[in-house]
């Protein structure tokens, strides 16, 4: 292997403890708050994905998504919080998809 690529690895290995450490200190709230952020995120990836009138399948991508990107989550969070939360983003997107065209136009552009 290159002595550059390892080097490149063993820097990305210790950027990500890092921000998972200090993930790790901060408060409840904050966690949620930050999860909460990421999931309109994840929702309107998920809207992209699947469309519109695909609720329990896109709360299902959101789910999974979470889990990739959090995998503490299940054993913290309930999976009917989380379906609240993912209600609360999805609330945030549907304003943004009448607000925002650019918004609109991303999600209507599935590849």
């Amino acid at each position: 292997m290159n002595v550059g690529v390892f080097l490149g690895l063993i820097i990305l290995a210790i950027l990500v403890g890092i921000m998972g450490y200090n993930f790790g200190k901060q408060d409840k709230e904050t966690k949620i708050a930050n999860i909460k952020q990421w999931l309109k995120l994840a929702v309107v990836e998920a809207e992209k994905a699947l469309g519109s009138g695909t609720g329990q399948l896109k709360l299902r991508y959101v789910y999974d998504l979470a889990v990739k990107q959090f995998p503490w989550i299940v054993t913290l969070v309930t999976f009917e919080v989380f379906s609240g939360w993912v209600d609360e983003a999805l609330d945030w997107m549907r304003d943004q998809l009448k607000q925002n065209a650019a918004i609109e136009g991303y999600t209507m552009n599935r590849e």
